[in-house]
């Protein structure tokens, strides 16, 4: 999600419109009546307790993001504008999605939906309106910066990851897309997860689906297409992310599926018969199989300003073979 500069202005001075039978957002606030702004050139119609300013925080796939401030409660907040919600199908369902599991959920890091704007005319809306409590940025940007980050932002930001992500799974839910851009931070530099739009359920009999994870943090077992994978997808791309925040690049950038593949075994090594036990599929055994034979590279080699306690975290999640990678399931972390 890009952070943008430029501040929304209200539309016709903030101009309110009635509303249509309808009351305000989610906790029925601003006395039935909408508020519309223009944003980028995007129409935000709100519940008139959301006042200025109005301003633009991040521009994604599925729509913007703006900040607010909640007149009843004088806290700030990111509203996303998903417009023409139902137009495609899929993006309909993430965002249901999304919204079905970040209700169940409450935890310090996991991000929050405060509130869901009902739309003015029930029986005939294209647009949806979610409000979450509003973080200052993610770790992308952070990462991408010229900001200096000390073994301590490192820990601290790895065991809140992991703490969250260890509250996500024991709710049997995969989140299945994570990234730095889907860990949301606030000066103090407390870390959210967001974007659950591609998480489903262990129980769920149709979520092992194609469409997961950004594929530079992609496991092993889904660049083979594996039918069936468990949470230590989720696991391997927090090794990912683990290695990218203490080297500030990238770890596996591959350029599509079999650079991908090849960045990873020119790290890792090879696997040999006992790491392929998870794949169910003769064809992806036979191609992994006819790779070039690569020998492991020593993490610490290739990484020597790493902290060796980093790196043998990091060995431990990034394993070829899901079954062996340590679980999601502590949160001790310490690099010294």
């Amino acid at each position: 999600m890009e952070n943008e500069e430029a501040a929304g202005k209200p539309n016709g001075g903030g101009e309110t419109v009635p509303s249509g039978g309808g009351g305000g957002g989610g906790g029925g606030g601003g006395g039935g009546r909408y508020v519309q702004y223009n944003v980028l050139g995007n129409l935000f119609q709100v519940p008139s307790k959301y006042v200025p300013p109005i301003q633009p925080v991040g521009r994604g796939a599925y729509g913007i993001v703006c900040c607010a401030t909640n007149a009843e409660t004088k806290e700030e907040v990111a509203i996303k504008k998903i417009g023409n919600a139902f137009d495609n199908r899929i993006d309909a369902k993430r965002t249901l999605r999304e919204i079905k599991l970040l209700c169940h959920m409450d935890h310090d890091n996991v991000i929050k939906i405060k509130d869901i704007i009902k739309p003015q005319d029930k029986e005939n809306f294209n647009d949806v309106y979610i409000v979450y409590e509003l973080m200052d940025t993610d770790l992308h940007q952070i990462i991408r910066s010229t900001q200096a980050l000390t073994d301590d932002h490192c820990q601290y930001f790895l065991y809140q990851l992991l703490r969250g992500l260890k509250y996500v799974h024991s709710a049997n839910v995969l989140h299945r897309d994570l990234k730095p851009s889907n860990l949301l931070l606030n000066a103090n530099c407390d870390l959210k997860i967001c974007d659950f739009g591609l998480a489903r359920t262990t129980s769920e009999t149709d979520f092992m689906t194609e469409y997961v994870v950004t594929r530079w943090y992609r496991a092993p077992e889904l660049l083979l297409n594996c039918s069936e994978y468990t949470a230590a997808i989720d696991v391997w791309s927090v090794g990912c992310i683990l290695m990218e925040i203490v080297t500030r690049e990238t770890l596996f950038p591959g350029k599509d599926y079999v650079q991908q593949l090849g960045l990873i075994t020119e790290l890792l090594g090879s696997p040999d018969d006992s790491d392929l036990g998870f794949l169910r599929s003769d064809n992806a055994r036979k191609y992994v199989k006819q790779l070039p034979h690569v020998s492991k590279r020593s993490f610490s080699q290739k990484f020597p300003n790493v902290s060796p306690l980093a790196i043998d975290l990091a060995e431990k999640m990034l394993v070829f073979d899901p079954s062996k990678r340590i679980t999601g399931t502590f949160t001790t972390v310490s690099f010294s």
